[in-house]
């Protein structure tokens, strides 16, 4: 969903700025190079096993990359999706599309709070925290919706990055064939520490780091 100025401030008190910008931003994902990482994956040590050594995603990649802190710890949306939208303990994305995509001119802070949630719901469920369903935000976020300043407190980068551990032990199983979880940050580690494999315009510092796909889709 566009990214109105009015929730700018709720995202980094939320302390999820940083995300919302490289969410705004074309992404170009390399599946052939991200698979042939997950294959030299060990999911016993969770590490990467290559030619020359070990290596492996740390959460200071995970600050670099992807800016997002390391440290800390009702009713939320005024209504409540039609049932057709909801399966189990999820909702459907396209009724936070319908529902919250334009934000209203002259509405109260009490309504841009809500359109904060509703986006940040969705960049948790697909930036951060994507499962395989693709198309569906888990309720399970809404806990965390209630007070930003809070949300600033949580340790959103640690969360990523176990997961992201998770997502990638699943997927060195035979039987899984879907990789899902926070592919941003495993490409842009990738990018950072294996020079080689840089696009060109890669080597143009600027933070986040994983923002540097943008120079590497325009030259695309």
């Amino acid at each position: 969903m566009p990214m109105h100025e009015r929730i700018i401030p709720y995202l980094e008190r939320a302390g999820l700025y940083h995300l919302a910008r490289l969410n705004s931003r074309w992404f170009w994902l390399d599946e052939a190079m991200v698979n042939a990482f997950i294959e030299r994956w060990r999911p016993e040590t969770h590490i990467f096993h290559m030619p020359f050594g070990e290596c492996t995603v740390t959460l200071q990649d995970v600050v670099f990359q992807l800016g997002l802190p390391i440290d800390g710890r009702a009713e939320l949306f005024k209504e409540l999706p039609p049932p057709n939208k909801v399966k189990q303990m999820t909702v459907h994305f396209t009724w936070f599309h319908e529902r919250f995509r334009v934000l209203p001119e002259d509405v109260t802070e009490d309504t841009v709070r809500i359109y904060a949630r509703a986006y940040i719901m969705l960049l948790l469920s697909t930036k951060l925290f994507g499962d395989k369903s693709a198309n569906r935000v888990h309720i399970q976020w809404l806990p965390f919706m209630a007070n930003f300043d809070d949300m600033g407190s949580y340790s959103w980068g640690s969360a990523a990055l176990a997961w992201l551990y998770r997502c990638m032990c699943r997927v060195a199983n035979r039987n899984i064939t879907n990789l899902v979880g926070p592919l941003q940050l495993l490409q842009s580690w990738i990018f950072c520490w294996f020079p080689s494999l840089w696009p060109s315009g890669f080597n143009d510092f600027s933070f986040l780091l994983a923002s540097r796909y943008y120079l590497f889709g325009r030259i695309l």
